[in-house]
């Protein structure tokens, strides 16, 4: 991947905060490298080389700067855009895919030979697959070496190394620092906490619009499953070890989260998952910029700046919830998923990830419920555990009577759960937008209002635009764009690659 030299280092001497994470600054004479808004004084222009990616300035031989943290940068936005090969790749290393199922798992969920993956990552982004994984796996490590009391054995394979001496050396390597230096010259303001309790950081580039997320979250809580109290948003999660729990607080310059984890090698993908349903990778300047050029758009896009596309941590549940929420009242689709969840929740007792839950629709005119953040501290979803949503292969076991919907509705329900669960259709971060989408289509009682929901929320797609949605057309009207489907997708061109920002900020104008 070619960098403009240039560029880089404009961006490097400006300290710009909006290229962290899209480069990395090497320094030749201190042998560091550091995220493009390090405030240590800039370096000369002879000094620097730039490398796309933290694994290729590790592979160059530099180590993280202590003082900037570039291993901790958000990701480039490029893998939220792109829904290429590498693309999809980012995605699912980020996800921990290498660490689960090695470099031949993650080629064969893309398609291809691990050789000529390897070529693809190495042309992109200076370092293979096994180099990007093992520069997250540095990172995890020194997340939970600085914030548990973990045993630094149980550290290293929680983190993904396969032996304590790999993790040795990586981490000084990384770090220039023994993982027993690092835990020494932990902050004594920040303490370890409980078992399975870790808290820490998510960078985001500025502006963040968080009332944008939180009022559009707390609409759709499910209580038992997620809740919106204040400026904080908590909910359970299924992950590949185990259930956990989050706690996200929107600030400035940091999103701070509270994981509670049943088996910590589930870190590196808590995360992942967290960053995605915030949208906290996102380029927010390039996207308000795009959709300000627009003058039908410009005073709403001035006025809350940084508005985000509320994403998912659960592909599938985000499914169900469009799915039944099709063409009913919200009163109805509640009744029928508090019913359905109560179903799953007597098949599963005993196991996990499923609890007693009693959902909310989603419904197909998100934007039409009221907005208001609820008081929702008195609320059960406070008082008792949250889990995550029941899983695909349950849900498609369930028994006729447990759906309480027209039965063609009902089939339409358990077909979507039973292709889900049997890997037909790929809600997962690195899926193929193009053959998911085409995919979900292929299901009776799936149209493209339902396909394109999912598409946004689900797999993160940032260019889809749903014109026949009741409350876009309002919003459209509100802004005095056309209001006719037909009218409203011709003026929608205008917004590519960004019309899923757009539809959230005609969902806000309705």
């Amino acid at each position: 991947m070619e960098l403009d030299f240039e560029r880089c280092y404009r961006a490097v001497d400006s300290r710009d905060q909006r290229f962290d994470g899209c480069f990395y600054t090497a320094v030749r004479t201190t042998g560091i490298y550091c995220r493009p808004s390090c405030p240590a004084v800039t370096p000369k222009r002879e000094n620097v080389t730039f490398y796309p990616s933290a694994a290729a300035s590790q592979r160059a031989g530099y180590r993280a700067c202590r003082r900037c943290r570039p291993d901790a940068a958000p990701g480039s936005p490029d893998w939220d855009v792109r829904a290429d090969t590498v693309g999809r790749a980012m995605r699912l290393i980020g996800d921990g895919v290498v660490d689960r199922e090695g470099v031949t798992g993650l080629a064969s969920r893309l398609g291809y030979t691990e050789r000529h993956l390897n070529r693809m990552l190495t042309a992109e982004l200076g370092a293979g697959p096994l180099a990007l994984a093992r520069a997250q796996r540095a990172q995890t490590a020194r997340i939970l070496v600085e914030t548990t009391d973990l045993g630094l054995a149980e550290i290293a394979f929680a983190a993904g190394f396969g032996s304590v001496r790999q993790f040795n050396d990586t981490m000084l390597e990384v770090y220039a620092g023994s993982p027993s230096r690092l835990r020494a010259r932990r902050p004594a303001s920040s303490p370890a906490g409980d078992a399975g309790v870790i808290n820490l950081r998510l960078a985001y580039r500025p502006p963040l619009h968080a009332g944008s997320l939180l009022e559009f979250l707390a609409a759709r809580t499910l209580p038992g499953v997620d809740a919106v109290c204040g400026s904080t948003y908590t909910r359970g999660l299924n992950l590949p070890h185990g259930s956990a729990s989050v706690t996200l607080k929107p600030a400035d310059r940091w999103v701070f989260a509270t994981l509670r984890l049943s088996d910590v090698r589930d870190l590196a993908p808590a995360v992942a998952r967290c960053r995605r349903l915030f949208d906290l990778d996102a380029d927010p300047v390039a996207v308000d910029g795009g959709l300000g050029a627009d003058p039908a758009l410009r005073e709403v896009v001035s006025r809350e700046p940084g508005v985000r596309v509320p994403r998912s941590v659960d592909g599938f549940e985000m499914a169900v919830r469009a799915v039944v929420g099709q063409q009913v009242s919200v009163a109805g689709a509640r009744t029928t998923l508090q019913r359905i969840v109560r179903a799953a929740a007597n098949v599963g007792e005993g196991g996990e990830g499923v609890g007693s839950l009693v959902a909310l629709s989603e419904g197909p005119s998100p934007a039409s419920r009221p907005t208001a953040l609820p008081d929702l501290a008195d609320t059960p979803a406070h008082t008792t555990a949250l889990t995550g949503f029941p899983p695909a292969s349950l849900l498609a076991d369930l028994p006729d009577a447990a759906f309480g919907m027209p039965a063609s509705r009902r089939r339409t329900l358990r077909a979507l759960a039973t292709a889900t669960a049997d890997g037909k259709i790929d809600l997962e971060p690195g899926a193929d937008r193009a053959e998911t989408t085409a995919r979900l289509l292929e299901i009776p009682g799936i149209g493209p209002w339902t396909a394109g929901y999912v598409a946004m929320r689900a797999i993160g797609d940032p260019d889809v635009f749903l014109e026949t949605d009741l409350a876009a057309r309002r919003g459209a009207s509100a802004l005095h764009l056309p209001d006719t489907p037909r009218a409203l997708a011709e003026h929608a061109e205008r917004w590519r690659p960004w019309r899923s920002y757009a539809l959230i900020r005609l969902w806000r104008a309705a």
